[in-house]
């Protein structure tokens, strides 16, 4: 029997490193002890935010077998998406848009549930077992099941940090009936190092691995559908999609590597795109430019709400009329921004007399009366 696993893991892992991925660790089926009660606590101090499908599915994300009963073994899977430059360069270009990392191309769920499934196949194919495969879109817990395989540790900004690739990597998994001897439990090395918390530009880190997605700017800019709060907008600066700051700050990624797998390269369109060409995306123009992208999934009015704010942070004088005839917009989340950024360009005095007359909309109306009048 024992022959047989060490086989099938040794398969397992070389058809895992074929295919294209970083790395692959067995882990056992079964819930981490302190996972239900660590995501208790998440949920209850209000840190999900408005993911209130965080709290629907509590009870599956704590323990795998509440998804799958059947399961006996979960393959967790790394593919690298490290970047080829300083990942923060364009943070210092105010007139550009900086995306982060993981979406300057391809979406990253597309890549990698082809190769999940097709890697899933073999399994199912060598052992006559059962297999369900899944990256990011089921309520799986991926970085305490990544952990207990062995791919790495939780660091203190709450993502998998890894010895081998660092922090620049993507997870999926294949849960299997099949029982396979799982590999040995990563542990933490961190270390008294707390550089990933000091980087965070609107300090969402109450605690070492504990973070406050009501802070954070990549839940501000991706899952928050609202205004963005006054006081997290100058912190923002040209973030527009998602902020890279904690994973760049981790001395891990020294031994990280450049993403192999070509549909994670940067588009050169995506890797610095111009804010003034941005701005002036409708709908359509916004679907086109992004296919194919994760940024298309927010929609065009988040992503131009995030614009704005990146110039009305910009000090460049030459995007104002861009964001006055934003003041029109149909959405009065993006009319609402638009007042912001206006303001922060030229003035509180000279927003509101840009506003058009006859604005009724609470939203556009609570912004107005922020600036004093």
């Amino acid at each position: 029997m024992a022959e047989t696993t060490d086989k099938l893991r040794a398969f397992i892992k070389a058809e895992a490193l074929r295919l294209g991925f970083s790395a692959a660790r067995i882990a056992p089926a079964e819930a981490s002890p302190r996972l239900a009660e660590d995501l208790a606590g998440f949920v209850s101090a209000g840190f999900h935010g408005t993911m209130d499908w965080m709290v629907e599915t509590a009870a599956r994300r704590a323990d795998p077998r509440m998804l799958w009963p059947e399961a006996n073994s979960v393959v967790v899977l790394a593919m690298n998406y490290g970047p080829n430059g300083d990942p923060l360069a364009t943070t210092q270009m105010p007139d550009r848009g900086n995306i982060s990392v993981y979406a300057r191309n391809r979406d990253y769920h597309d890549i990698i549930k082809g190769k999940l499934k097709e890697l899933a196949g073999k399994i199912a194919a060598r052992t006559g077992e059962d297999v369900k495969v899944f990256v990011d879109t089921a309520p799986v817990m991926e970085k305490p099941l990544a952990m207990q395989a062995g791919l790495g540790w939780q660091g203190k900004h709450t993502n998998l940090v890894s010895r081998e690739l660092g922090s620049w990597f993507f997870l999926g998994s294949i849960f299997t009936t099949t029982e396979i001897a799982p590999d040995t439990t990563e542990t933490d090395h961190c270390g008294s190092c707390r550089a990933c918390l000091d980087a965070c530009p609107t300090q969402a880190f109450p605690a070492p691995g504990r973070i406050d997605a009501r802070r954070c700017i990549s839940y501000l800019t991706i899952e928050h559908k609202g205004m963005i709060g006054a006081e997290f907008r100058a912190a923002m600066g040209n973030r527009i999609y998602g902020c890279d700051d904690c994973l760049a700050a981790c001395p891990w990624n020294k031994f990280a590597q450049t993403a192999r797998e070509m549909k994670l390269q940067p588009r050169p369109e995506l890797a610095a795109p111009r804010l003034d060409f941005l701005l002036g995306l409708d709908d359509a123009a916004f679907r086109s430019f992004f296919t194919g992208s994760p940024i298309k999934r927010i929609g065009r009015n988040r992503f131009i709400r995030n614009c704005l704010i990146a110039a009305g942070n910009s000090a460049d004088p030459s995007l104002l009329p861009l964001c006055q005839g934003l003041l029109a917009d149909d959405d009065p989340v993006v009319r609402a921004s638009a007042l912001w950024a206006v303001a922060s360009l030229e003035g509180p005095d000279a927003a509101l007399r840009a506003l058009p007359k006859g604005e009724s909309d609470p939203i556009v109306l609570s912004e107005r009366d922020s600036l004093g009048h």
